[in-house]
């Protein structure tokens, strides 16, 4: 079981470039993954998202990567012909205003074209370091989640043993079901009739037909699968936070069936202590994937 958070962190230098990686995770019903990359790695963007995919299935992961070039690879090109042609404009001038003028190269690097800068902008030359920083901060980041994702489980699970307790009780005060309806019964006949004339069949029909509305018979039996199929998730290594979530909204259909039946003031009392436990539940698993 993994949780939804989680941090991790690599960088690599040398020489030539300082490299970090850095990738931390939030809440979210779905992946959702967002970067904040050098433009040098952007070209990496569908790369970063496989890696982050295969340890991440749900959550918004928030992925940066961080370059500084440490040494600069600018070379600096004048255009030759330019400045010639620019200097033959210039003596053009000169013979035309009939007085000298004056040139530095401040007048020649303000024209557009004259000087111009190429530098080194390979990404390839980062993707080795870039791959093996993501996969050291993507190993922290996953160990992270697995670490979180077994207190999450540890508290499902004991979650999970107090709410079948609860649910075990029930089962237990089923049999006095009866008794209650057939004690409600001959009390009423009671106060109307003197009780040797009551009709024994009549009384038991009374009953039978209470029992089969009030039954919660039913509603234990879901419970019971609905409680092995909990415990089966929990101990799958596959994400689980989803089928988890729609389980407790089944659990938490069937303890409000059984809470409008029932009729004994025991059996409520555990009902809302379900409730309650189910409640945690879902906020534990709002956590995991």
């Amino acid at each position: 079981m993994k949780s939804m958070t989680g941090y991790g962190y690599m960088c690599q230098s040398n020489d030539n470039f300082f490299l970090e990686v850095e990738v931390k995770s939030y809440n979210n019903r779905y992946l959702e993954i967002q970067h904040n990359i050098s433009y040098l790695l952007s070209s990496f963007e569908s790369l970063i998202d496989k890696k982050v995919s295969k340890v991440a299935s749900r959550g918004k992961v928030e992925v940066f990567c961080r370059l500084k070039v440490l040494e600069n690879n600018m070379d600096l090109n004048v255009d030759k012909e330019a400045v010639r042609k620019y200097s033959d404009a210039f003596k053009d001038i000169e013979d035309i205003a009939g007085y000298p003028i004056k040139l530095s190269a401040t007048d020649f690097l303000s024209i557009e074209g004259i000087v111009t800068s190429t530098s080194e902008r390979n990404p390839e030359l980062y993707r080795e370091s870039l791959e093996a920083c993501l996969d050291g901060a993507l190993k922290m980041f996953e160990e992270a989640k697995l670490r979180e994702g077994e207190g999450t489980r540890k508290d499902l699970e004991r979650l999970g043993l107090a709410f079948q307790e609860c649910n075990d009780r029930i089962a237990e005060k089923i049999s006095s079901i009866e008794d209650y309806f057939k004690n409600l019964l001959m009390t009423k006949y009671n106060e109307l009739l003197d009780s040797s004339k009551v009709d024994q069949d009549r009384l038991l029909q009374e009953v039978g037909t209470l029992l089969v509305k009030y039954s919660i018979n039913e509603e234990q039996n879901r419970l019971k699968t609905h409680l092995k199929e909990y415990f089966r998730l929990l101990s799958s290594n596959e994400p689980v936070g989803k089928r988890l979530d729609f389980l407790c909204q089944e659990m938490n259909r069937e303890v409000n069936t059984t809470a409008s039946k029932s009729q004994l003031a025991e059996i409520n009392l555990e009902t809302v202590k379900m409730k309650d436990h189910l409640e945690n539940i879902r906020e534990q698993i709002r956590n995991i994937e």
